[in-house]
């Protein structure tokens, strides 16, 4: 078995940054709801976003090692997205780790899992998407895998997808259905400042929504 997938598609670098911005859940309706990652996984503080393509890495639990060698094959602007085989106590990453992605201008960390030193890691302002903190160590002794499809979050991630995060979650594009999914986003952000307008002018939700039948079919009272 190869460990360490070195060469992987990537989404063009213009349509990334067109991506940059928006939000995940306007990304998410556009994409047919598709790429939902648990929203357990949170930004380790708010206004952290990140967007990027991924560079995925399968841990052994409360393990490391794979997330080291990440560092080192990761390109400029990538995501770390590493799944722990769901032993999330552990502080996988730390201050060190950030110190070195962000030297290597890596565009953030989203783990299935948690990270340490998050103090001094918020400070720096590096990136990352976690369940949460936890102060145990870990070892440096299991091979895992890198840039191999990964199970993260409930959803199958493959290296190359698009990694979208924000403060209400995480979304994942498929890195083949990127230029498709912005179009419909755009179109959407444009529908709904047209709505925007319409509210704001008094109607009311349900009139906008057409919910009035809704209702009606299921027999709502009111008195």
């Amino acid at each position: 078995m190869v460990h360490v997938i070195t060469k992987i598609e990537r989404p063009s670098r213009d349509l990334i940054d067109r991506f940059r911005g928006m939000g995940t859940a306007t990304i998410h309706e556009a994409s047919g709801r598709k790429g939902y990652v648990d929203c357990a996984i949170k930004p380790i503080t708010k206004g952290v976003r990140i967007c990027g393509p991924a560079l995925t890495v399968q841990c052994h639990p409360r393990d490391n090692l794979m997330l080291h060698k990440a560092l080192e094959r990761a390109q400029a602007g990538d995501i770390v997205v590493a799944s722990v085989g769901g032993f999330y106590e552990g502080g996988y990453w730390g201050g060190l780790m950030a110190t070195s992605a962000m030297a290597r201008k890596i565009g953030g960390l989203a783990i299935d899992g948690c990270v340490r030193d998050s103090e001094e890691m918020i400070g720096m302002g590096f990136p990352i998407f976690c369940r949460g903190c936890c102060i145990l160590g870990t070892g440096k002794t299991g091979l895992g895998l890198i840039n191999h499809p990964t199970l993260f979050g409930g959803v199958m991630v493959n290296p190359g997808d698009l990694i979208l995060g924000d403060d209400d979650g995480m979304v994942v594009v498929d890195r083949t259905e990127c230029k498709t999914v912005l179009e419909k986003a755009i179109e959407r952000v444009e529908t709904e400042k047209k709505k925007s307008v319409q509210l704001a002018a008094g109607v009311s939700s349900v009139e906008f929504n057409k919910l009035g039948k809704v209702f009606e079919f299921l027999e709502l009272k009111e008195e």
